[in-house]
């Protein structure tokens, strides 16, 4: 929904962070409205809403209330595995509000400790340059990226683990932490 008129405050978001078109779609950057405009269009094609809940697209309802979409009034990064299937997203608020970055929790499909943020436009570069930078966090490496550092990655959370790292070890011989 990002180029839709329902996204125009979060695509003017984007482009006040200084981020070119190009940058935008090479990272498959989005934008998730108020409402539960996913459910709604993912239900009527037929998926059901188990699956929404078991991979988080969807919350359930408290209280006896209907499940709604998970990511609400947010910029969209998709996280994808290392083929460059979306697999996660981390959602940003565009002004104030908390959490400040909402993120999909482990699910069948998403190991957050056992990615990393950018791996699959990261590894050819990485393999190339055999360097790789970590930086701290999604627009860190869409940044990177934008100022021509193609090679760089984040951990998806506060803390790098051992899979990580080893994910890390196969790209370079020495990770440059950011």
């Amino acid at each position: 929904m990002l180029h839709a008129p329902e996204g125009r405050g979060a695509l003017e978001y984007l482009k006040k962070r200084g981020l070119s078109d190009a940058i935008i779609k090479r990272f498959r950057l989005g934008y998730a409205p108020s409402g539960n405009m996913l459910k709604t269009k993912l239900v009527a094609r037929g998926v059901k809403e188990d699956l929404l809940l078991e991979c988080r697209l969807v919350s359930p309802g408290k209280e006896g209330r209907e499940s709604f979409d998970f990511f609400r009034d947010r910029v969209m990064f998709p996280i994808l595995d290392m083929r460059g299937r979306p697999v996660a997203f981390g959602g940003r608020v565009m002004g104030e509000g908390e959490p400040k970055y909402l993120n999909s929790p482990d699910t069948p499909l998403f190991h957050k400790g056992q990615m990393l943020y950018g791996f699959s436009l990261a590894r050819a570069p990485a393999g190339e340059k055999r360097e790789v930078i970590v930086a701290e966090g999604y627009m860190d490496v869409i940044g990177l990226a934008q100022a021509g550092f193609n090679h760089a990655v984040a951990p998806l959370g506060t803390a790098m683990t051992e899979a990580q790292l080893a994910i890390l070890w196969r790209l370079a011989p020495e990770p440059i932490l950011c």
